[in-house]
């Protein structure tokens, strides 16, 4: 399958809708043994400039690629934010409501910059809406299946998210380097459970993930 180009369509939609701006989010390494999770957001408005060109969904980058696009992608947006939940938080909440808590760490970022959050609308990649679920005032979320494929600000949120949360685990690697997080960014490959076999779990992994995967 021939991978497209993410559009601006939906959020031009939400725009006549009466959004005065679009949160693009997505979240990265949902799925990791180790490090944080994150959820990445990218806010535009109706007179955003077009897309930079590559700009897409990460999970369809080289990490060289994203590396190069991540600074055409903090420069496109209006604002943008990275939110984390620990390994820990984890390990205490689950992961569903760590997603809901590293973006609602992020939602306070933008609001600290002066984003206008109750007259926008939240795009979120998947069909779950997690923010609302941690908020104590509800936002106005519109969650959309592939939307970090399709919708241009989804993809350069995911890009943003992606690079932030790779880079931390790149400076984790050189506390322990025998798990390879630089290279598998906290991902369960063989050397990764290889060496957890081996040395036992860090402080930067999911230990009650680590159970599971046994």
């Amino acid at each position: 399958m021939v991978a497209t180009d993410p559009t601006l369509e939906v959020e031009q939609s939400l725009f006549a809708g009466g959004a005065s701006c679009v949160i693009g989010c997505d979240e990265v390494g949902r799925g990791a043994l180790a490090g944080p999770v994150a959820v990445g957001l990218a806010v535009i408005n109706a007179a955003v400039a077009p897309l930079p060109a590559g700009i897409r969904d990460s999970k369809l980058l080289s990490e060289p690629r994203r590396e190069a696009l991540a600074p055409l992608a903090l420069g496109w947006a209006l604002h943008s934010a990275v939110g984390l939940a620990t390994p820990a938080e984890v390990d205490e909440f689950g992961i569903i409501a760590c997603l809901g808590l590293a973006g609602k760490r992020a939602l306070a970022q933008l609001h600290h910059a002066g984003v206008d959050i109750r007259g926008s609308v939240v795009l979120l990649d998947g069909n779950h809406d997690y923010l609302n679920a941690a908020l104590s005032n509800p936002v106005t979320v519109a969650t959309r299946i592939k939307a970090d494929r399709d919708c241009g600000s989804v993809a350069a949120a995911s890009v943003i998210a992606k690079v932030h949360r790779d880079r931390l685990m790149i400076e984790a690697h050189e506390e322990s380097p025998h798990y390879e997080w630089a290279s598998n960014k906290g991902y369960g490959s063989a050397t990764h459970l290889a060496a957890i076999e081996l040395h036992g779990p860090s402080r930067h992994h999911r230990k009650s993930w680590l159970h599971q995967s046994a």
